[in-house]
């Protein structure tokens, strides 16, 4: 692995599991690299299982309390549903397994930047941190 991309995932980790560091600032442990590493493998697993179903080249994960909460590759032609995008469909995911809309703390793991509808969304339902492509920090979503 790139040891830009290394040290990128090392400050994405920081950010987005704090408890797995000291207070002293100590570099990210071996879970949280590989929480993130988990989770931006199972969102390009998504993407590929759209692609091969021919639908629209995205997966989503919502990821929380160390585990996938909820996931889903695009939809949008498959259900021929323009709101079908793989964030919304992984919240949808994570709300009906977790029975509860709200996934205050959790993370959203999408193969691209979501657009501004998912990022809403994604705001409107707690979560905490966007993460997209390769381990970009899209930071907390915004309503928009």
């Amino acid at each position: 692995m790139d040891a830009r991309l290394t040290r990128r995932n090392a400050l994405l980790c920081a950010a987005l599991w704090p408890s797995a560091y000291s207070a002293r600032g100590q570099a990210p442990g071996p879970r949280a690299t590989q929480d993130l590493r988990a989770a931006l493998a199972r969102a390009h697993a998504l993407r590929d299982e759209a692609v091969r179903a021919g639908d629209q080249p995205y997966g989503a994960v919502v990821w929380l309390d160390g585990r996938i909460a909820g996931e889903a590759p695009s939809r949008v032609v498959t259900l021929g549903h323009v709101d079908a995008h793989a964030e919304r469909e992984a919240l949808r995911d994570a709300m009906q397994r977790l029975r509860r809309h709200d996934l205050a703390g959790a993370l959203l793991v999408s193969t691209s930047r979501p657009c501004a509808l998912c990022e809403s969304a994604a705001a409107r339902a707690g979560i905490a941190r966007i993460v997209f492509g390769d381990g970009q920090d899209g930071g907390p979503p915004q309503l928009r």
